[in-house]
């Protein structure tokens, strides 16, 4: 394997890819935004030539970018058989995002001939298909900002060797939908619910009072034996695969009692093991 990673940063017009390529500045890869296809291997070339200078690489691709459909694929497996260490990001996010993104930044959408920003999305979906299926990591911005996307992106490409499994929980609540980007989902809608309990309604899971009342039915402790042994087996899996990052989401009905409490917990109980943990509760404050 030559020493240089290369990320493409693809996916759809507005979900993110400016910002994307920004993030990855920030971390110290030598970036570029739209270079032609046909560049592509001279590039790779030259940037291996520099010794040690360059040896992390992100190019951003889309959808205007002349002959894209045509050559990209195709070169992307030339560089592969020349042992170039390649990676696709794909970025995506719902219709309905996307739309009021382009709505709030005033800008066309770049399929978009007919005017028409839903038929533009429409058709980058199934323009870019086979590039998505090619994709070595998915993210889906629907709900994430911009710092948001800059940790996720952190967390997945900014990586020490020998560093231990990076865990993060996401609390969320089913009403408001699951969230995308978890590897792991558990529901913990059979504990006893604190939103009807007077004095712990108002509180939020995090609270000790809460946690305290999650923590004493026999269902949660038991609940909680076996996960913490299920984790045991699974984590040090994970991580002989090479897997550097892993989430976990965990829900309830409304994401701010239940679900948000035993991702707490859960936080404690692997710090103690010596893991990095990060903790999010999407719907803790509706």
């Amino acid at each position: 394997m030559k020493n240089l990673r290369v990320v493409f940063i693809t996916g759809l017009s507005g979900s993110g890819k400016s910002n994307a390529i920004k993030c990855f500045e920030d971390l110290g890869f030598f970036c570029v935004d739209n270079l032609p296809t046909a560049l592509l291997p001279k590039f790779t070339e030259l940037c291996t030539q520099s010794g040690n200078e360059i040896n992390r690489v992100a190019i951003g691709i889309d959808v205007r970018e002349r002959g894209f459909f045509k050559n990209f694929l195709e070169m992307l497996d030339e560089l592969k058989k020349e042992n170039y260490n390649i990676e696709i990001l794909f970025l995506e996010a719902s219709d309905e995002a996307l739309v009021r993104r382009f709505s709030e930044t005033r800008r066309p959408h770049p399929l978009a001939k007919s005017g028409s920003v839903v038929d533009g999305i429409r058709l980058e979906r199934e323009m870019l298909s086979e590039l998505r299926k090619r994709a070595d990591k998915i993210i889906d911005t629907t709900n994430y900002n911009v710092h948001q996307l800059k940790e996720v992106l952190n967390k997945h490409y900014l990586e020490s060797e020998g560093k231990r499994l990076t865990i993060s929980f996401v609390s969320f609540g089913y009403k408001y939908g699951i969230p995308y980007d978890v590897d792991l989902m558990l529901d913990v809608r059979f504990i006893q619910n604190p939103n009807f309990v007077k004095g712990l309604k108002p509180l939020k899971g995090s609270d000790k009072r809460v946690i305290d009342y999650v923590l004493k039915f026999h269902e949660t402790k038991a609940f909680l034996e076996k996960l913490y042994e299920f984790l045991k087996f699974l984590i040090p899996m994970y991580e002989k695969e090479g897997k550097s990052y892993l989430t976990i989401g965990i829900g309830c009905t409304g994401g701010r009692h239940r679900s948000v409490a035993v991702s707490e917990i859960l936080k404690g109980y692997l710090e103690k093991e010596g893991y990095s943990i990060n903790i999010k509760h999407r719907d803790i404050n509706f």
